[in-house]
């Protein structure tokens, strides 16, 4: 069985920063891809950030700049540094990973959400 938990969310201030955690475990194999995604009341979900297991980023154009995805491929987790925080960033932030396990040969992950609030 595998799992993603996500750590790091909370209230902060317009202009604070804030980290978040994704870590992975379970029987992995290998893990390919890994991102962020939020959803904001009554919108979709949208892509943040994503990593690929060579380290390739791609953003969002609403956070280039601002925010900084990377991961420790010994530790199975992914990270979100998001600074210059603004109100309208305020989202359930969600993690997935594209993940090979030892009994599923790959299949994409979620993690359970960590709400991140923006406002003074």
């Amino acid at each position: 069985q595998v799992q993603l938990v996500e750590s790091g969310g909370g209230l902060v201030q317009p202009g604070g920063s804030l980290r978040l955690s994704c870590a992975a475990s379970g029987s992995i194999f290998s893990i390919n891809a890994m991102g962020w995604y939020r959803q904001a009341p009554g919108k979709e979900r949208e892509l943040v950030a994503a990593i690929t297991s060579g380290g390739s980023t791609n953003y969002a154009d609403s956070v280039k700049g601002r925010f900084t995805i990377s991961r420790d491929n010994a530790k199975n987790t992914v990270y979100l540094q998001m600074n210059n925080l603004k109100p309208e960033d305020t989202a359930v932030y969600y993690c997935n990973a594209d993940i090979a396990s030892f009994t599923v040969l790959s299949r994409r992950y979620w993690g359970q959400g960590t709400q991140v609030t923006v406002s003074s």
